[in-house]
């Protein structure tokens, strides 16, 4: 083979090496490009299914927060009427002066002590349903809880301690069923605490109810 024919065969060889590594190199970066591609679309995914997962726990607790304010709460219209119908056993019982009672004789008194079974059993009946009774006479007057009627001018009190209940407040689970209706002292030191709170406005309905 002469020396011509030679350089013509090792540059054609050279020409594919050259051909077939330019091939390489582009499918090389072809892989390269749909590697990159393909680890987007798998965080993209990924962050589907985070968002996804997240949302259906989020429905969860929604839904299991409903079911069970659905539970606890279901009664309270129920409660609320019932609670008129204790504050008239109360107000019929506190309505029986000393000298009726001695005066009516054993009939008056079982009268009496049955009306006073009735309320108590009526109000168990709503504590197992998560109803209970505000207590607030000599606590600090809390508006989420205490409803002002009036103000009591006490120096030697604290001001805007609960003096009075017109008229007790109930809360049913974590909500207020029926605020208590109270007398706040005033022109007294004020809670060491913290600022005492303002009492809110007089409610009209509340003070017909009362």
């Amino acid at each position: 083979m002469s020396d011509q024919a030679k350089d013509e065969r090792v540059l054609d060889e050279a020409a594919t090496a050259e051909a077939q590594a330019d091939k390489i190199e582009g499918s090389v970066e072809g892989d390269y490009e749909a590697l990159v591609r393909l680890l987007k679309e798998n965080e993209e995914l990924k962050d589907r299914a985070l968002r996804a997962a997240a949302e259906m726990e989020n429905l969860r607790r929604r839904t299991a927060r409903d079911v069970q304010d659905a539970r606890a709460y279901s009664v309270a219209n129920f409660a609320r009427d019932m609670l008129s119908v204790s504050d008239n056993l109360r107000r019929a019982i506190e309505a029986v002066t000393d000298d009726a009672k001695t005066a009516g004789g054993a009939g008056l008194a079982s009268l009496i002590e049955g009306v006073e079974v009735t309320e108590r059993s009526m109000l168990s009946a709503l504590e197992r349903h998560g109803v209970r009774k505000l207590d607030p006479l000599g606590e600090k007057f809390d508006p989420n809880f205490h409803q002002a009627m009036f103000e009591v001018p006490n120096p030697d009190v604290a001001a805007n301690t609960v003096v009075h209940v017109a008229q007790s407040g109930y809360t049913i689970g974590d909500r207020v069923l029926r605020p208590a209706m109270v007398g706040v002292a005033k022109g007294g030191p004020k809670h060491v605490a913290d600022a005492p709170a303002e009492p809110g406005p007089v409610n009209e309905q509340a003070e017909k109810d009362a």
